[in-house]
């Protein structure tokens, strides 16, 4: 087993995988078997949920004028990039997404697997993969209508190889969804001193103080490779009740909605967004699945 799991390890860090970094795996290989625990160490991303799946499938709903009842999402091809034991995955998949769900930990997949299986509806519709984002791209160039990287880019190497790759596998006019952290002094006191350090909300070393991102950067970055910010919301956990809100400053946590450009309308990334998409923030604040 060690023997594999070295193999595996010098598989996935030859130059083919620039983004992905190796401390960051060893970190995670720990956990790979704890991700369904809702009081466990990922108990703050279970509960993140209650904002980030409305998030998504609201600003998705207000862009499109087909509605399936009871499966919302229906037809709409998603990745979930970075994608651990199917936290996210399983609830797009509920909505009726057709989910593809990649990470390149082998035992968060296996452990993603397993809980999908217990459902024979999500079994169908979600498909899981040990991979990297550099390994899919070849196969997959603008495949996907969404792409949702939520609490990811803060942990890989290369971000802007990762954005790009992003870019690539989305189809014209397809969104991208971020989750992320600021690279703020009240993140590092928040993020790092407070929940790891103090409340232990998450394991010590889960998160590198230098790797979190600006969302000036992250916007750069995804102008840069053809995707126009229309949506960044603030995002705070209040770790006395274990639940997320929406808040006007993006300080410390926050949610941010692309969309690349297509042949349609040819969008430039200075287009101001619709209406409905500057509403956004209120329409999903408070709203539960």
């Amino acid at each position: 087993q060690l023997s594999l799991f070295r193999l595996t390890l010098k598989r996935l860090f030859t130059t083919s995988h620039p983004s992905v970094d190796s401390k960051e795996i060893k970190k995670f290989q720990r956990l790979a078997h704890k991700w369904w625990d809702e009081e466990g160490e990922y108990s703050a991303l279970h509960s993140m949920n209650d904002i980030r799946v409305p998030f998504i499938r609201d600003t998705l709903l207000n862009m499109s004028s087909n509605y399936h009842l009871g499966n919302p999402l229906s037809g709409v091809k998603i990745l979930d990039v970075g994608c651990g034991g199917g936290l996210l995955s399983e609830p797009l998949g509920r909505l009726g997404a057709s989910v593809t769900g990649i990470d390149p930990l082998e035992d968060n997949i296996r452990t993603a697997d397993q809980h999908k299986s217990f459902d024979p509806v999500l079994a169908k519709r979600i498909q899981y993969k040990s991979s990297s984002l550099e390994e899919i791209v070849e196969e997959s160039m603008e495949t996907f209508d969404v792409i949702v990287a939520s609490e990811v880019v803060e942990h890989v190497a290369d971000l802007e190889m990762f954005i790009k790759c992003c870019s690539q596998v989305l189809k014209p006019e397809g969104s991208l969804f971020i989750t992320t952290i600021n690279k703020t002094q009240l993140s590092y006191v928040l993020g790092i001193v407070v929940a790891e350090k103090i409340m232990g909300l998450v394991p010590e070393g889960t998160h590198e103080w230098e790797k979190f991102v600006p969302p000036e950067e992250l916007e750069r970055l995804l102008e840069s490779n053809g995707l126009s910010v229309k949506t960044v919301n603030g995002m705070l956990y209040n770790p006395l009740s274990g639940s997320w809100s929406w808040m006007e400053s993006t300080s410390v946590n926050y949610a941010m909605h692309a969309v690349k450009s297509g042949t349609r309308g040819q969008s430039s990334p200075t287009d101001a967004p619709s209406e409905m998409e500057s509403e956004q923030p209120s329409a999903t604040a408070g709203t539960t699945m």
